[in-house]
């Protein structure tokens, strides 16, 4: 399926303020993701003063007549230092839309995990690429490990379009390009806009000079896109942090059980199952800000209370009794080695799945992936830094996992180092691409009747 979008969104109503988009900006060295960043959060006024000054202080330091917009997220001395980025630069702003956590991750193939990290929770992705250069290795690559972490829309920003003349061509044959390897992966969404962030054109305001653009801004669609799934839409999924039993004269009977909805909704009355176990209860009550309410959904923090008396403890999950996961010791899937050390068949970790952490053992390592061809390399005896392969581990007691398809909060884990407590990977259970073509959005003055044919379409 495949869209046009011929005219810029003006409005979209529903969208309020307090409605909140996460998104990761990711591309090769020196494609301009700190610029982009910046220009963000320059041209939208998000900024503080004495931030500005800080960045202008530097930049005159350097000889340079304008503003580094690249320092607003290049924190690090190293990163200055170096010009790139090395860690995930995080940053919250705001506009009338709508708020937004971004993080701006590295750009070196090293620091493929640190992109994993930016990106697990983000409901959009803005891959760069620089309009000299096209698509190359390290662009697959990032829409790879965008596909893998299911990330819902993805936004091609084709940067530097100044140093190309402002070619329509250009931006086209990239969009072509990048489009057909990011749907063959089974992104849902891919949105390509022609951009400049040194000078502003296309990412806040329209650009004069790209006028057979009819297309979004980068900032218009990320104040329109959806921003995750409806609450009805999802497995509902609970996991226990805490159990709160005050014992006081007031409460001298409750017993509540804290944490916050992983997925999905719940109601009060609605019959739930409690995981290992498999014992069953209603919900008695919920509790929200210390207020009673008749259903609450993800991710809000609640207490729910329940009809029965039921041994519950952190690590149990609770879930509507009509929907619940498989339990197994055994899990296959797909996991980004973040350690410094290797991953072995044999090795003994803990696993850390929600509000749960279990002894595991890492069975086998059927393959290691490569991003550049998606190719699967077998047997690949361990996983070294910044690695994805697929794994297959046994815990000593049974969990509740769903596919990371279905949801990305309870179809993740992480394996830890018991010794010191170590982040070693970060998994995803399930399958490890969806493999289903999405859906393009290319945007030309050129196309604008829907009934004439469009290049990009797929």
């Amino acid at each position: 399926m495949s869209s046009v979008n011929a005219e810029r969104p003006a409005h979209l109503p529903g969208l309020s303020a307090t409605d909140l988009l996460r998104f990761a900006t990711a591309g090769s060295v020196d494609d301009g993701k700190s610029t982009l960043v910046g220009r963000l959060l320059y041209d939208s006024k998000s900024i503080l003063a004495d931030q500005l000054e800080a960045v202008e202080r530097v930049s005159a330091d350097r000889g340079l007549r304008a503003p580094d917009l690249a320092l607003l997220t290049d924190g690090l001395r190293a990163e200055r230092e170096q010009g790139i980025t090395i860690d995930v630069a995080y940053r919250y702003f705001a506009t009338a839309r709508r708020r937004f956590i971004l993080a701006d991750t590295p750009g070196h193939v090293q620091y493929t995990r640190n992109m994993v990290t930016g990106a697990s929770t983000a409901d959009l992705a803005v891959v760069l690429v620089d309009a000299r250069n096209g698509v190359v290795e390290q662009t697959r690559r990032h829409a790879a490990v965008a596909a893998l972490l299911r990330v819902p829309h993805v936004v091609l920003a084709v940067n530097k379009m100044d140093l190309v003349a402002y070619e329509e061509r250009v931006f086209a044959r990239i969009a072509e390009e990048f489009t057909a390897y990011a749907a063959s992966l089974g992104v849902p969404e891919i949105t390509a806009v022609p951009i400049s962030a040194l000078t502003g054109d296309n990412v806040v305001e329209p650009s004069a000079r790209m006028d057979w653009y009819g297309g979004p801004t980068v900032l218009e669609h990320l104040e329109t896109v959806p921003a995750g799934r409806a609450p009805a839409g999802r497995h509902a999924r609970f996991p226990v942090q805490y159990v709160i039993r005050p014992r006081t004269a007031e409460h001298p009977d409750y017993r509540g059980y804290a944490g916050q909805i992983a997925a999905g909704g719940f109601r009060v009355g609605e019959p739930v199952t409690v995981l290992p176990s498999g014992r069953t209860s209603k919900i008695a009550g919920i509790d929200l800000l210390g207020k009673p309410v008749e259903m609450a959904w993800a991710p809000q923090s609640v207490t729910l209370l329940l009809d029965d008396d039921i041994d519950i403890s952190r690590g149990d999950l609770l879930v509507p009794a009509g929907d619940t996961p498989a339990t197994s010791q055994d899990i296959e899937a797909t996991v980004c080695h973040v350690a410094d050390t290797p991953l072995t068949p044999g090795q003994r970790v803990l696993l850390k799945h929600t509000t749960r952490t279990v002894k595991a053992i890492v069975k086998e390592i059927p393959s290691r992936l490569t991003l550049e061809d998606l190719s699967q390399y077998p047997e690949p005896g361990r996983l070294i830094a910044n690695d994805i392969g697929r794994v297959k581990v046994r815990t000593a007691e049974p969990l509740a996992l769903d596919a990371y398809a279905d949801s990305r909060r309870t179809g993740s884990f992480l394996l830890i180092d018991p010794a010191d407590g170590t982040t070693l990977a970060a998994g995803m259970a399930g399958e490890a691409f969806a493999g289903a073509a999405g859906a393009s959005s290319y945007s030309s003055k050129e196309y604008t009747d829907m009934s004439l044919p469009n290049p990009l379409a797929l």
